[in-house]
Order: C-alpha cells, then structure tokens, then sequence
C-alpha cells in the first residue's frame, strides 16, 4: 500500500535544466526551480506550501503515460537491488504501489525470488499501520489505503523486522526531507524502527529536489529518510 491523499500546475520551472550537487551520481536527476519560485514557497506555511507542491507533483504523475510507468517500473528494480542495504537485506518493509506511484509490483516478486522476506502495510481506520508478509497476493482494503497483502499479519512493530524499509513519497529533497500524501502513516510508522535501519524514499525521476533551491517544507512530525531511489538510480540524502 502507498499512501492515502489528504492533485495542477505544472512544474514551476520545467524549462530550467536540472542540476545535480556535486555528490549526487549522474544518473539520480536534481530537479531544479527557478530562484524565484522557491522565494515564493518559502514565505507561505510550510503546510500551504505541501498542499501547493503535492498538487503539482500529483498533476505531474497524472501525466505519465502507461508506456512511461511500465519501464519505470522494470528499471525501478534494477536501481532498488543495487542500494548496498537491499542487497545484504534478509527483509524488505515495503509498499503495494497506488495509481501514479512508482510500480512495486515487479519489485516485490523480484525480492521474493531472491529469498528475500518482504513486508508490506495495512492501515488501520485509527491512521496507524500494522504489517504482513508479502505472499505476492494482494486483496481490496477493508477500510482505508490501498490493497493489502494476504500473509500472516505481525502488528504495529512488524516493521522492526526489517533490515531497510523503502516508504512511498511524492517528493524528498537532498537533506532528506519526504513530501508524503499527508496522512502522516510513516511519520507514526518509523519512529517505531530501531535506530540504524536505513529508510529510502522511493520515487520518479525528477521528483528529488535540491534542497538549496526548493526545500521540501518540514516540520516537527516529518520523519527524514537517508536516502531516495528512483528508476534512474539512488542518492543518498543529508547534510
């Protein structure tokens, strides 16, 4: 499961050509704004600002094309397996993908035939989380959030087995800041992992920003994330 929404302009700045920082690997593409679009941004709310960029990123993945998210979704495997913390991980938490995600579905059975356990959540009406094992079927949530895995179910700290966790976001910047749908299920959800497991974002190119020119906005809930992937490759995130 993704998450929830609480989208349609599109991106402030779409003829400026992206940038990376110095340490992002040329494959992981920085989106860009223009200067004065992020002035903009930062004398509203950090919640008006979230509203107005996940109407555009929401805008953006309504876009794509089935074409586009079908070789995302191959490449997104590809890019997933090659984090170092994925490759040695013994267990995935990760996510049924929504309409307009990246596609897990492909990632998931790609885990599962390595041998690698993969955990996926279920929302509950309360707004918290529990988890259950991934047996590659999925059902139509009883209540809330997206399809729900079939396995054996592990409860609210079924996160704490796993070795990485890869959480759905529309946007995270270079510090590590996530742009979630606004439901706030992770930012209960990962304060409940013990310290050191790694938590990676996981979206389209395009949608990790510099934090230097568009920020995420941030607040005391948001839980930050150390790194993102997309189709393209992964980045690690922070000052």
């Amino acid at each position: 499961m993704g998450e929830t929404e609480e989208g349609a302009n599109p991106a402030n700045g779409a003829d400026h050509a992206p940038s990376a920082p110095a340490d992002a690997p040329a494959d992981v593409t920085v989106d860009v704004t223009d200067r004065a679009t992020a002035a903009r941004s930062a004398a509203r709310s950090p919640a008006r600002t979230k509203h107005d960029l996940r109407r555009r990123i929401r805008a953006e993945r309504r876009g794509r094309t089935p074409q586009e998210q079908a070789d995302d979704a191959r490449a997104l495997v590809a890019s997933v397996q090659a984090v170092p913390e994925v490759a040695a991980a013994r267990c995935v938490a990760l996510y049924a993908s929504m309409p307009g995600e990246p596609q897990t579905e492909e990632l998931r059975a790609a885990l599962r035939a390595r041998g690698v356990r993969v955990i996926l959540p279920i929302v509950l009406p309360d707004g918290l989380m529990e988890w259950a094992d991934d047996s590659g079927e999925l059902v139509a949530p009883a209540g809330f959030g997206g399809d729900e895995p079939t396995g054996p179910r592990l409860g609210l700290d079924g996160i704490r087995a796993a070795d990485v966790v890869l959480v759905p976001a529309l946007a995270v910047d270079t510090l590590g800041r996530r742009l979630g749908q606004g439901a706030g299920y992770y930012d209960r959800a990962l304060p409940l992992l013990d310290d050191g497991v790694p938590v990676v974002a996981v979206v389209h190119d395009g949608e990790v920003l510099d934090a230097a020119v568009e920020p995420v906005p941030d607040e005391p809930h948001d839980r930050r994330v150390d790194a993102v992937v997309t189709p393209k490759g992964y980045l690690r995130l922070g000052g």
